[in-house]
């Protein structure tokens, strides 16, 4: 294999390593991966280092030994409550009065306007995204390089992460052997864009929320390009604790009980009283209910986590350039959550499921492994971009200079 990209997903409930290679179709072939369960995280932050470190080495091993390959780089998602996103505006005169020709200079310190003194000593930047430029009161440019005006302003999605939560994360990755670059930590909802949002949905106004084990991560686009982005500290394992709270059975067997046999939309259930043993917590069974109390308990916990996301959508201010919802992660494959959904979102929703991949696709052609998968895809389309241009990757390279700048250090020193 000449070429390698590796991803790294470390979740609440599982941590995933997919090993892959570029095609020569602008997709990747998948050659090998591996899945561990997730033992020392909780909402996407660290809370036992020993735990967090073994399980990436057993999801990262078995994707070596699958891939039969060793791997050092790695591409990290990063999500939960430590993550803070928002928008901001930066204005600047063009240098050049005379000939008035924006250069790049000019746009990279219309970058350093907008995020100048934004953010806290205690933050780190995960990514600095242009929306859209004006030059002169022309709304609605992507690139303004070369033309001519005389005041220049850019818009910017910019993602921060807690400083101490990142580094915890980093450290785990690195003392079970791994090697993270400044510019490969990702926010997951990102990460699953790429994976599974086509470019006329970007274009015409999607939200894709990647609902996960601990958290569900919204990402709102429109116009081509990130518009909002929220990390909610809820997600499949809030359904599993209610079972087990409810049902009296293990956590692990209520998680089973919930793949199984749940499912979040009542009127899909045949009218009879179709009954299900509750294992406990020695696989003894503990009850026996109604199938339809199982589907009580998981729409109401899917009714308020989609209820909140739905109250993000309005408070961001983008809600109306919603067309459509888009829902991938692992929570994802519960029966009835996107019916569900569109009944909250009145607006059609489809589950979001990974693509353009070959090899060993059909192991990963699943919303659980969109971010990971993602996370291939979004290295890989940076890789292009600094060929292609001969600079910094969009919302890295550039970034830790301007952090350089204004805090005197790198993104991970």
């Amino acid at each position: 294999m000449n070429e390698i990209i590796t991803a790294l997903d470390i979740g609440t409930t599982k941590i995933c390593c997919i090993i892959a290679s570029p095609d020569d179709n602008g997709g990747v072939n998948v050659a090998g991966i591996g899945n561990a369960p997730s033992r020392g995280m909780s909402r996407g932050m660290v809370t036992n280092v020993d735990r967090t470190v073994s399980s990436i080495r057993a999801a990262v091993t078995e994707a070596e030994r699958m891939a039969g390959c060793r791997v050092g780089n790695v591409m990290l998602g990063l999500a939960g409550g430590s993550v803070h996103c928002y928008n901001s505006t930066g204005v600047v005169g063009v240098r050049d009065q005379r000939n008035r020709i924006i250069t790049e200079e000019d746009k990279h310190r219309a970058i350093e306007s907008a995020v100048a003194g934004d953010i806290p000593q205690d933050r780190e930047p995960l990514h600095t995204i242009e929306q859209e430029y004006s030059v002169d009161g022309q709304t609605g440019i992507k690139d303004p390089a070369g033309m001519m005006g005389q005041r220049l302003e850019v818009n910017m999605h910019i993602s921060t992460v807690s400083l101490s939560a990142l580094q915890n994360v980093l450290n785990c990755a690195r003392q079970a052997g791994l090697q993270v670059e400044d510019d490969d930590v990702v926010l997951e909802s990102l990460a699953s864009a790429e994976a599974v949002l086509t470019p006329a949905e970007m274009g015409m106004g999607v939200a894709i929320l990647d609902f996960g084990g601990g958290t569900t991560d919204i990402g709102v686009f429109a116009k081509g390009c990130i518009r909002h982005t929220k990390v909610l500290n809820l997600g499949g394992d809030a359904l599993t604790r209610d079972i087990f709270m409810v049902l009296r059975s293990s956590m692990d067997e209520a998680e089973a009980l919930k793949i199984s046999d749940g499912c979040c939309l009542s009127t899909l259930l045949p009218d009879g009283q179709e009954i299900i043993t509750v294992p406990g917590p020695d696989g003894v069974p503990v009850a026996e209910v109604s199938r339809h109390i199982l589907c009580d308990i998981l729409e109401s916990r899917v009714e308020e986590i989609m209820g909140h996301v739905s109250q993000e959508l309005i408070m961001s201010g983008f809600d109306d350039q919603v067309m459509e919802i888009v829902i991938t992660g692992g929570s994802s494959l519960l029966r009835g959550v996107p019916e569900l959904a569109e009944q909250i979102f009145d607006r059609p929703v489809r589950v979001g499921y990974p693509a353009g991949m070959g090899g060993l696709s059909q192991l990963v052609a699943s919303p659980k492994f969109s971010t990971g998968l993602g996370l291939i895809l979004y290295g890989l389309k940076n890789r292009d971009e600094i060929m292609r241009v001969g600079g910094a990757r969009e919302g890295g390279g550039l970034f830790s200079k301007l952090m350089s700048r204004f805090f005197g250090k790198g993104a991970n020193d």
